[in-house]
């Protein structure tokens, strides 16, 4: 009970310290991350309430494929032990001896980068990640839609436009062509490339859908990206709960997963295997890869004793 109250006490204190900061690596790495001191008490068995503020926590942060260091930065610090590899998974090895097994989630999310700067100061827009197996409509739902873009001198909140219905009304009626990222426009309210480039925004400059993670009905998740999130929340979960181990099992949050070769997983597999069987953890939704994307913590609850029991050898 005291350590609950206690991760109770470290996430009202992240909050009202403002939580998202950015965290700048390099050119291609800077992202809004979530205050880390609000995992840093999480040693022991995390209750239901707990672990439902570890997965809203989770759906909060933005992991775009190839962008994911802030989300391993707080992984690193909520998990004694944990590394991170020169990839960028985040792996914690329980037990010791054989088997020597593996259980993973991915991190990572179809996020977009900026393409072009126009001399009005309007970002043209790139996808990362997902490639054919997206539908058509996906990048539809960033129409219309507040984003963030994480530049090198902190996150920039902007909107992706929408054609003005005023300006074509009385006008003879003809089909407009769907909207794709190709014809996406972001307003940070730059009115030049200079003023775009003075916020810390350039080429490559990481963007996402702005997270607000919405809890609602009998303890139901909507954000984008829940399933993913909540999934790593529970496997973060069962391995604080420090379970029994069969063997030696590797615990990975990997990286790179929505390119075609699922580089961060394969790096894994060839660094720390050969295993004598592997686990993928993942957690059912429903409005999949929507900004509604919904998940039942009671799923994610009974998902990480499922972990528990796996790791300590059952079925």
């Amino acid at each position: 009970m005291m350590m609950e109250q206690a991760v109770k006490r470290q996430l009202r204190r992240s909050r009202d310290n403002g939580g998202g900061r950015a965290v700048a690596v390099d050119r291609r790495i800077c992202f809004l991350t979530v205050s880390t001191a609000a995992f840093a008490v999480l040693t022991a068995s995390l209750s239901a309430q707990t672990l439902d503020s570890l997965a809203i926590r989770f759906s909060g942060m933005t992991a775009i494929t190839g962008y994911e260091q802030a989300v391993t930065d707080s992984l690193l610090s909520l998990l004694p032990g944990s590394t991170r590899d020169r990839l960028g998974n985040v792996t914690l090895t329980l037990g010791r001896g054989t088997p020597r097994r593996l259980v993973y989630c991915a991190l990572d999310e179809v996020g977009y980068v900026i393409g072009n700067i126009t001399d009005d100061g309007y970002l043209l827009l790139r996808r990362v990640g997902g490639g054919q197996r997206l539908s058509p409509l996906f990048d539809q739902q960033i129409e219309g839609q507040r984003v963030t873009l994480f530049g090198r001198k902190g996150a920039v909140p902007g909107v992706v436009a929408v054609r003005s219905t005023h300006l074509t009304r009385g006008r003879p009626a003809r089909e407009e062509p769907p909207f794709t990222v190709d014809n996406a426009y972001v307003d940070v309210g730059a009115s030049s490339r200079d003023e775009v480039l003075a916020l810390g925004i350039s080429i490559l400059t990481p963007v996402s859908l702005t997270k607000r993670p919405h809890r609602y009905g009998d303890r139901l998740l909507a954000a984008p990206n829940a399933g993913r999130r909540a999934a790593c929340a529970a496997l973060a979960s069962a391995a604080l709960s420090r379970p029994r181990v069969r063997g030696s099992v590797v615990v990975a949050f990997t990286v790179q997963s929505l390119y075609a070769d699922t580089a961060g997983l394969r790096t894994v597999l060839s660094t720390q295997g050969p295993f004598a069987g592997a686990r993928p953890v993942t957690v059912p939704s429903k409005f999949a890869e929507t900004t509604v994307e919904t998940v039942a913590l009671k799923d994610v609850e009974a998902l990480v004793a499922d972990v528990m029991r796996w790791i300590g050898g059952g079925q």
